[in-house]
């Protein structure tokens, strides 16, 4: 005579596999803020990248370190309108273009090496409707919108890395992280001042929050 399961069995290991499928799911869920704290972890590390391969030092120009690599954090509602639903993004641009107003263009974005035909940016307030998320012409990167992506509603900068309202991270030739906007250093229009002022000397934290998870990516000097 074969042996074989009766229904009571089976609805029972039934149960028992969806009791221990409730247990362990969860625990394997990704979790959105960790996710774009990677993320970003990875486009600092490509900000530096970008800023050791392409030295912007010009003895016949006097603002030449205004157009190092930089990381930008901004609040952005995707469109020209001021709106209540901001979002926070962030943009790696040169501010190499006419009189680096500190404010990124277009053309000075990098391209996404993943796709050329995209800027890595997840959005930028101004008129250029290929930079605002929302629009149809936009040829940024959504991801990079880490607050439509990933629900990041808040992002702060401890004190050793932050200027005045600004946050943004620059590096130099040497991959040295710089905080500040690089046009508003003490000593305008001198580099070593610039440096002296603005190299990040001390551990640097980025916090990321959904409003319940933060998570804390620390920049080293």
């Amino acid at each position: 005579m074969k042996k074989a399961f009766t229904m009571i069995e089976l609805v029972f290991v039934i149960v028992v596999i969806g009791i221990l499928a409730a247990v362990i799911m969860p625990n394997t869920r990704t979790n959105p803020v960790r996710e774009a704290a990677i993320q970003l972890v990875s486009h600092i590390r490509y900000t530096q990248h970008l800023a050791m391969l392409d030295d912007k030092f010009d003895a016949s120009d006097t603002n030449w370190y205004k157009k190092r690599w930089q990381i930008a954090f901004v609040s952005v509602s995707g469109t020209t309108t001021i709106a209540s639903n901001h979002k926070i993004a962030y943009t790696i641009y040169s501010d190499s273009s006419g009189s680096s107003s500190g404010d990124a263009n277009f053309d000075e974005i990098a391209k996404n090496p993943e796709n050329i035909n995209q800027v890595m940016t997840g959005g930028y307030s101004g008129t250029d409707k290929r930079l605002q998320i929302n629009e149809e012409e936009f040829q940024g990167m959504k991801k990079l919108n880490i607050g439509m992506s990933y629900g990041i509603t808040s992002l702060s900068f401890s004190a050793e890395c932050k200027v005045s309202g600004s946050h943004r991270i620059a590096f130099d030739y040497l991959g040295r992280p710089i905080k500040g906007k690089l046009g508003g250093a003490s000593g305008s229009g001198n580099a070593e001042a610039y440096e002296d002022d603005n190299l990040i000397q001390t551990n640097c934290d980025i916090t990321l929050s959904d409003g319940t998870t933060p998570v804390v990516i620390r920049v080293a000097p």
